[in-house]
């Protein structure tokens, strides 16, 4: 491992790692990352008429996608009012104006603001207040989970929407109009550094309301560099493995590459990782308008893909399709999954479905603006449990309980730093303290790092469901259902599940006397929190919870007692 990282990080190399001072910290960064967002934007110029979102029947080409930005960029500071670092919000679902509004938002100056799109009405009404949005891009459907909250923002002076416009808002197609690809609009002018602030990606809270991971320009540029890295890493480290045999070899690729988004833009995946990549790499990127594996399947053939992936749980329903063996999938060059737990068996599974293309996973968060570490060639087949060495620029380690390092094998949480770590929670300095030392993240993962650097996941520290990439706090879910008037006591536990990694669960003992059902409860969490976070699965127990001596509820033993067969 020592020996790929000093070929590809020595002077002159293209991955050469160069420390500067971000927020008086010497921090090792990339030398030549671009500078910013804008930066990116910019660059997709050079893909000209190549086919850039198809979504549906819609087909936007980089030329057009930049004439749209600039267009939004300029309509944002000379007819809204923007200035540097006023904060722009998108609540919509993965359409082609997503993107044009995240790169002309950024190259602005302003601070893009992704709102997860899945969220009610209510958590939509939050994040737009709790970051003091001043413009909002939205759909339809996010507009009317919106109504009962947008008179209660009155900060919020501007909404385009797209589709049907409500009274008092603005159609995107009139505030971008149809600029001209040959000679698109100027970008406004305005200085931009790599590490002024760029986005706010809202978290799940461990108590309260979600939290707003506050990003910076080379946070975001850093994650390209990184993903380049980690693949040039895999494929030295994975040229002295066994070459396939003829029967397995690997399909040429379409001349252009592709890939299939299956996870939304408003993840650190989607956007930091899938849309920067495509844009700067020049790749098609197809959208869908909702996750569905044959459907998936239908447009990996009719698209010609040559990457798709997502979260592990679209992985398995892709490879169980009853259509898998029905479509044209030679175009499939890589698979590339994380945001979640993979089980170890599914990286067997894929090489044994799509002969000669291992897989390749990740780990990340959103407060490291996607990737930390990667595994992926001959690393991740003798290595199915690890999610990865950590790229040259990150720093990673294992602490115990008060902050010492442990040495090399030991479990205890993972801390990571690099110039991918944000600068910290947006209005909630006791939340950033509590989670930032010194530049170093504490992930609340508890791992063990091997002696080649390979970090193993091996637990999470924060009470915590990953659903289908999904983060769910359980305290919040809780704090739902205990507003329930027949509830006496509750707990939300993870429930394995193949497919989506693990499930929400809650048992719940009721009030003496009183009577509900599972749909009740359902019902009612459904009211309040995003449909990802309603409990699949439901128990009630008339006596009371398990709790150690400190009121605790033992939710282990309880998983246990509640799962047993």
């Amino acid at each position: 491992m020592s020996d790929v990282h000093a070929q590809l990080t020595a002077p002159g190399a293209p991955f050469e790692v160069e420390v500067v001072d971000v927020d008086g910290r010497p921090t090792k960064t990339w030398k030549n990352a671009m500078a910013s967002i804008r930066t990116v934007l910019e660059a997709s110029r050079a893909h000209g008429d190549a086919s850039f979102i198809v979504y549906e029947d819609e087909r936007t080409t980089f030329a057009e996608h930049y004439a749209q930005a600039a267009a939004f960029a300029a309509a944002l500071v000379s007819d809204f009012g923007v200035g540097k670092g006023d904060r722009v919000a998108i609540a919509m679902r993965n359409f082609p104006e997503w993107s044009a509004a995240f790169f002309g938002a950024a190259a602005a100056g302003a601070i893009v603001v992704p709102l997860n799109a899945w969220w009610t009405g209510a958590e939509l009404g939050y994040g737009l207040a709790d970051s003091g949005t001043k413009v909002l891009i939205a759909d339809g459907e996010r507009m009317e989970r919106l109504a009962v909250d947008l008179p209660t923002l009155p900060g919020l002076s501007t909404i385009v929407v797209r589709g049907d416009v409500p009274d008092g808002c603005v159609a995107w197609t009139d505030v971008v109009g149809e600029p001209d690809a040959a000679r698109p609009p100027e970008l406004p002018a305005v200085d931009i550094e790599p590490d002024d602030d760029a986005t706010i990606f809202y978290t799940s809270g461990t108590t309260g309301h979600p939290k707003g991971a506050l990003g910076t320009h080379r946070n975001f540029t850093t994650n390209l560099m990184s993903l380049a890295y980690s693949g040039a890493r895999t494929a030295m480290r994975s040229a002295a493995a066994p070459k396939p045999s003829a029967e397995r070899a690997v399909p040429s690729a379409p001349n252009q590459s592709a890939s299939l988004l299956s996870v939304p833009f408003f993840h650190a995946t989607g956007c930091h990782s899938i849309l920067q990549g495509a844009i700067v790499s020049g790749a098609k990127l197809v959208l869908m308008h909702k996750w569905n594996p044959e459907r998936a399947l239908e447009l990996i053939e009719r698209e010609r893909i040559t990457t798709f992936g997502g979260v592990p749980s679209m992985v398995w329903q892709v490879l169980q399709s009853p259509e898998f063996d029905q479509r044209d999938i030679s175009s499939v060059q890589s698979i590339g999954y994380g945001g979640a737990p993979a089980p170890p068996e599914l990286v067997h599974k894929i090489d044994e479905m799509f002969p000669g293309r291992t897989p390749s996973n990740g780990y990340g968060l959103t407060e490291t603006s996607s990737m930390t570490t990667g595994n992926g060639g001959a690393d991740y087949l003798a290595k199915p449990d690890s999610v990865g060495a950590p790229v040259a620029v990150c720093d990673v380690k294992v602490v115990d309980e008060v902050g010492n390092d442990l040495p090399e094998r030991e479990t205890g949480e993972l801390w990571i730093k690099g110039p991918n770590v944000v600068r910290g929670y947006w209005g909630k300095p006791d939340a950033t303290a509590a989670t930032f030392t010194d530049g170093w993240l504490h992930t609340g993962d508890v791992a063990r790092v091997d002696d080649e650097g390979f970090v193993y996941i091996v637990d999470r520290a924060k009470d915590m469901i990953i659903r289908g990439g999904e983060n769910v706090y359980c305290s919040e879910v809780e704090a739902a259902i205990f507003e329930h008037p027949a509830v006496l006591d509750a707990s939300v536990i993870g429930v394995p599940d193949q497919v989506l990694g693990e499930e929400v669960g809650a048992v719940i003992q009721p009030k003496p006397g009183r009577v509900v059902t599972s749909d009740e409860i359902r019902s009612h969490v459904a009211e309040r929190l995003a449909a990802f976070k309603v409990p699949a699965h439901i128990w009630f127990r008339h006596d009371d919870l398990p709790r150690n001596p400190a009121g605790k509820v033992l939710k282990r033993a309880l998983r246990d007692e509640v799962l047993s067969p």
